[in-house]
């Protein structure tokens, strides 16, 4: 009988991706990160070129405390890593009545000028996941404006479109 023979060793393997480092860091903000709401604010301002929007009557520190504290509101925000804000997003957690479950609405989502188009967008999507899939959500939904053909790239490589029509209606005078 023949000894059986070990198989030669096993080539090593060429590596065929690099890693790169985290495009930025991110966290959810909580009742006391006033500095960084405002930060935040700032970058959505700066983006959506609406800086008196986003910058002209901010809410006081207890309404800040108050949103940010909340189960049913989500802000993230990106940092450089010069400590920096670069990008971040608001999204709100809409508690469903027919069923026990929620929904988590992107309302804004936002990266400064100069940081684009490095995937941080895409790590805050990512982020949100979790936080979503962690408060049960059944679905993540956003809106894209006609036009914002960036926008439109991202949401359609992470999820899946519908057409729908979008109205505001007036509040009625008080």
């Amino acid at each position: 009988m023949s000894a059986r023979q070990a198989p030669p060793p096993a080539a090593p393997i060429p590596a065929t991706r690099m890693t790169t480092p985290a495009p930025a860091t991110i966290r959810r903000l909580g009742a006391h990160d006033l500095d960084t709401m405002h930060a935040l604010l700032d970058v959505f301002g700066a983006a959506f070129e609406d800086v008196a929007t986003y910058g002209r009557a901010r809410p006081g520190r207890a309404w800040f405390e108050r949103l940010l504290g909340s189960d049913d509101f989500i802000a993230l925000a990106a940092t450089g890593d010069d400590g920096t804000i670069v990008g971040g997003l608001a999204a709100y957690v809409l508690r469903k009545f027919e069923q026990e479950r929620c929904e988590v609405y992107i309302y804004d989502l936002a990266v400064a000028q100069a940081q684009r188009r490095r995937g941080i967008a895409t790590a805050l999507i990512d982020t949100l996941r979790g936080v979503a899939a962690a408060l049960g959500a059944s679905v993540i939904f956003v809106q894209a404006d006609y036009g914002d053909d960036p926008a439109v790239a991202l949401y359609t490589k992470l999820g899946m479109r519908e057409d729908v029509m979008h109205f505001d209606i007036a509040v009625a005078p008080q």
